[in-house]
């Protein structure tokens, strides 16, 4: 397969990369933990970016160029559902955009809100559409995952429909390119967060980032972070239901080893307001349980690449 960018694609990062480049800098100290941004939400509607899956000159490859761009970012902007399910939900469907498992919608789910749009993914590949009427979603303000979250009263799960007109392979497969996407650029920032901080803190006289055995494992997480990255613009290009499975698994395999080892770097610093570090491990933590879990993913990647098996 041929991973080079195309030329349009190399256009979408540039003009991407202007827009985003005046939010990249991370608050501390006494800001919300879910740290969201109105602004930033409102330049990405405006310029039409949470759209181009449905470009056939940018499609899948670009909206997972997008969202893993977005998610280095330190605000929890709900972008990477829009820009995969979207196009498939057509215009007027209402942002954000949420997924869940139809046996954990007892669960807090991210960005779920009053007037939202939930889509509930079942084991059989159904689709339920619901849109939460004001009063049934309870916010979790003080949720430790660094995103909005909401939980569902549980007798308005009952009121969903059956999304007929989606297909709930194809659901399923954006839904965990979108995961997969996030967790790529949350990898790559936190990552850079932690690599910035072993080279400005001293111990013994010498960076921290000279120290062996913080370089190997500071090495191991980078080969982890760039071979997701592939893994899902390969999954994106080939619009594989098994790829996109697997690299989902690979994204919660991989933020389940790096945020141990990024937190222990900081001395555990990254786990309060004094750094910036959890606004991208604790989302981490958040996805490593999405789309049914490791174990749940791992199941579906198998039957789908090796259904003789």
């Amino acid at each position: 397969m041929d991973f080079a960018l195309t030329p349009d694609h190399v256009t979408l990062l540039d003009a991407l990369e202007g827009m985003v480049k005046p939010f990249a800098t991370a608050p501390i100290g006494e800001v919300p933990f879910a740290l969201g941004n109105e602004e930033l939400e409102a330049a990405l509607v405006e310029s039409g970016f949470l759209q181009i899956a449905g470009e056939p000159e940018f499609g899948l490859i670009g909206a997972m160029l997008m969202a893993e761009r977005v998610a280095r970012l330190p605000f929890a902007v709900e972008a990477a559902n829009s820009a995969f399910l979207g196009p498939l939900l057509g215009d007027g469907a209402a942002r954000p955009v949420c997924v869940a498992e139809a046996d954990r919608l007892w669960q807090s789910i991210r960005y779920l809100s009053d007037g939202a749009t939930l889509l509930v993914l079942g084991r059989d590949n159904s689709v339920t559409m619901l849109t939460p009427a004001p009063g049934s979603v309870r916010p979790e303000p003080e949720a430790l995952f660094a995103y909005p979250m909401g939980l569902l009263a549980a007798e308005e799960a009952e009121r969903g429909q059956p999304a007929t007109g989606l297909d709930g392979r194809e659901v399923r497969m954006r839904a965990n390119l979108a995961l997969a996407a996030e967790a790529t650029g949350l990898l790559r920032a936190a990552l850079a967060s932690t690599i910035e901080h072993v080279s400005q803190r001293h111990q013994f006289g010498r960076p921290l980032a000279t120290f062996q055995a913080l370089r190997h494992r500071l090495a191991e997480n980078h080969v982890r972070t760039d071979s997701l990255y592939w893994m899902t613009l390969r999954a994106a290009g080939l619009a594989d239901p098994g790829q996109a499975a697997l690299a989902a698994l690979h994204a919660q395999e991989c933020a389940r080893v790096a945020v141990y080892d990024f937190h222990q770097m900081l001395g555990a610093m990254g786990m309060t307001l004094e750094h910036p570090l959890h606004f991208w491990t604790y989302r981490l933590k958040a996805l490593i349980g999405e789309n049914g879990g490791r174990g749940r993913q791992a199941r579906m990647a198998a039957e789908l690449l090796w259904p003789q098996a």
